[in-house]
């Protein structure tokens, strides 16, 4: 059920109005689209999934939503206003925060100092104040910190806070990468593809932390997952991509039994 302002999950949760849109968005590199008339809408304080096969182009339309790629045709709207082109760094500003299909650190640097980049949108004080580094530099620094701290503990990272990133396995350095974008406090966070390559534990407690991001931070979430148990159980919605268009939106239990959702992933016909 939903509403302009609302809308009830499967489960039973209340998420807010709608805060993106995309419409109508198409993406060509040369003669090849990438993405083809596709429209969907991310509501306030939800779990989002985008799905699908290989080359479904998902990739491709976060970073549409990220400012990495313009459009050709169709419209971004956010927070009720169409977005103009913009680049990657004013989107940040905006509050939009995402993480990488391949992990994106600084290799040479402690977990700390990583996490501390995801700080720079809510650093206000010019170069002279940092260097003088008293009164508003001063406040600014520890007021920072103390948030980073803060993701640092919800992570449960604080044993290799001050290790390297380049030292760190796989699965950690994921989420040395959620802290840093977490500390960006976004109103929506971009997840691609967060727990390719872990195993299961590693899946687990990735799957707590998101949900338990969305529910302690209010954080709106859209998810880029191919592991489909992870997806059913996570997400309020679900759209599907198949060759750059889309076959499937709604609720997971909609999607699950939308056959061509089925035909897409299983490969079978449908008489």
């Amino acid at each position: 059920m939903s509403t302009q302002d609302s809308y009830v999950t499967d489960d039973g949760r209340t998420i807010g109005p709608t805060v993106m849109e995309m419409k109508n968005i198409t993406l060509r590199f040369g003669g090849v689209k990438a993405i083809t008339d596709i429209s969907f809408d991310i509501r306030e304080g939800e779990i989002r999934a985008i799905i699908g096969p290989n080359g479904a182009g998902k990739s491709s339309m976060l970073n549409v939503i990220s400012g990495f790629y313009v459009p050709q045709e169709g419209e971004v709207w956010y927070k009720g206003a169409k977005r103009p082109p913009m680049r990657p760094y004013q989107v940040a500003q905006q509050g939009i925060a995402r993480t990488f299909q391949n992990i994106a650190l600084f290799e040479g640097m402690t977990v700390l100092d990583n996490v501390m980049t995801g700080r720079i949108r809510q650093m206000t004080t010019g170069l002279l104040g940092q260097a003088i580094w008293k009164g508003k530099a001063e406040r600014e620094e520890t007021e920072n910190r103390e948030a980073v701290e803060r993701i640092i503990d919800f992570l449960e990272i604080q044993a290799i806070r001050k290790t390297p990133v380049g030292r760190l396995p796989y699965g950690l350095k994921k989420r040395v990468e959620l802290a840093r974008a977490l500390a960006a406090e976004p109103s929506i966070l971009l997840l691609d593809e967060p727990m390719a390559g872990m195993n299961v534990e590693e899946k687990e407690d990735m799957s707590r932390f998101i949900l338990d991001m969305n529910d302690e931070f209010g954080t709106t979430i859209a998810l880029i997952e191919h592991d489909m148990g992870v997806v059913m159980d996570l997400s309020d919605r679900v759209v599907v991509m198949d060759y750059g268009k889309k076959i499937g939106d709604g609720t997971p239990t909609e999607v699950r039994n939308n056959q061509a959702v089925i035909d897409a992933y299983l490969g079978v016909a449908h008489d």
